[in-house]
């Protein structure tokens, strides 16, 4: 075995913080595109996208190019929202050219976690209520206020108190509806509920939901920190539904690997960080120059390569040839798709075979029957084509 990676190994497992006792320990050196190479040129096919991050591939050119070109620029400068940035202004001009012109302003954080947080604290101010209704099997994030409004006790219990008035409904009940009244300050949901395995609701339920927000003046958070940036077909997954959030939380695919999130608003909305009391909401890194023209890369990388317009042709293939009487069925929405099996004592097996022979895939939080695949979306055909066949071989083993 290479004796640098035996040094690393221990090094992670010795002065690493460790979030389980059986983590993959996989050493990478070096990723393009779709692949990641370990240290003796061992390959794996990224089929997880580093969990809804590398939208447009490791290491994408463009990306790279603007970082560097920025690094012999400056580099963080002021808390946000004091100076005047070009790689934040033109980013913040770039994502409101793909909203609708009600999302008219920025907030730039680092995560998702922090996006969700501002968003929070962004409707309680500007409505003045305290009540915050979510979904049962939510994912939000890892901070207290995050992990508030998230749906699953298992992942909350052992961090009580948290936040008060939290509400858990079911995503898709058109009946828990009425639990939204002139008390609540904000709903917050998954477009596409992401570690409850890809559930989608349909159409009506986005349309029943965003006119009950109308009528008692409750603000619609949409969490696309996973749907986000081209992942289901469309740059943002709330354009298959016919409807516009109060508040729109993007980050993971936003940075084309870099760390970068946002939430966006109308500029009203926004205002209310601005009194009483005066900036109230505050960030030292968010909108980082480095990471703000990777995020601006990543969106023409998208717009340009005509990325959106590949996703369900490509989701397509998937589900053509992940055929086996194993595979239960397949949920998705474009690229983000939740492959079904009997349990996990059935997946876990086939996605240790499959890292084993060069594909990596991964299950959800909430969803531990089901495979995730969120590939890169500049992911091939043929590149679909080999990573179906190590899977159908790793269910065959």
């Amino acid at each position: 075995m290479h004796p640098d990676f035996m040094n690393n190994r221990q090094l992670f497992l010795n002065h690493l913080a460790q979030t389980t006792d059986f983590p993959l320990l996989i050493e990478i050196e070096k990723a393009e595109g779709v692949y990641m190479y370990g240290p003796d040129g061992e390959s794996y096919l990224d089929l997880i996208s580093g969990i809804g991050v590398s939208n447009i591939g490791h290491r994408h050119p463009k990306v790279i190019q603007a970082i560097k070109e920025q690094l012999d620029k400056y580099l963080h400068l002021m808390v946000y929202g004091e100076y005047v940035q070009s790689p934040q202004t033109q980013l913040a001009k770039a994502l409101c050219d793909t909203l609708p012109e009600s999302l008219d302003n920025v907030y730039l954080v680092n995560s998702g976690s922090e996006a969700v947080e501002g968003a929070l604290k962004l409707a309680k101010r500007f409505t003045n209520r305290r009540e915050i209704i979510s979904c049962v099997d939510a994912y939000h994030g890892s901070s207290q206020g995050a992990l508030s409004v998230g749906g699953n006790e298992v992942f909350k219990r052992a961090y009580r108190p948290l936040l008060p008035g939290i509400k858990n409904v079911v995503y898709g009940s058109f009946h828990q509806l009425n639990e939204i009244t002139e008390q609540t300050a904000a709903v917050i949901v998954e477009t596409i509920q992401g570690e409850a395995g890809i559930k989608v609701a349909c159409r009506e339920y986005f349309q029943a939901l965003r006119k009950k927000c109308n009528e008692t003046g409750t603000l619609l958070i949409l969490d696309e920190i996973q749907a986000g940036f081209g992942r289901t077909g469309k740059f943002w997954a709330f354009e298959h539904f016919g409807i516009e959030p109060d508040i729109l939380v993007c980050a993971k695919g936003m940075g084309g690997g870099m760390p970068i999130g946002a939430f966006i608003a109308n500029k009203d909305v926004m205002g209310a960080f601005k009194n009483n009391p005066l900036l109230g909401h505050i960030t030292t890194f968010g909108g980082h120059p480095v990471s703000a023209v990777a995020s601006l890369a990543t969106i023409q990388v998208i717009q340009e390569e005509g990325l959106m317009e590949q996703v369900e042709e490509k989701a397509n293939l998937f589900k053509q040839l992940l055929i086996h009487p194993k595979i239960k069925g397949i949920r998705n929405k474009g690229l983000m798709m939740a492959v079904e099996f009997e349990s996990f004592d059935v997946l876990k097996p086939i996605i240790d075979r499959a890292i084993t022979n060069g594909v990596i895939t991964d299950w959800f939080l909430f969803c531990d029957d089901a495979m995730r695949i969120a590939p890169p979306l500049v992911i091939t055909a043929e590149e679909i084509k080999r990573a179906c066949q190590i899977i159908l071989d790793a269910i065959g083993d």
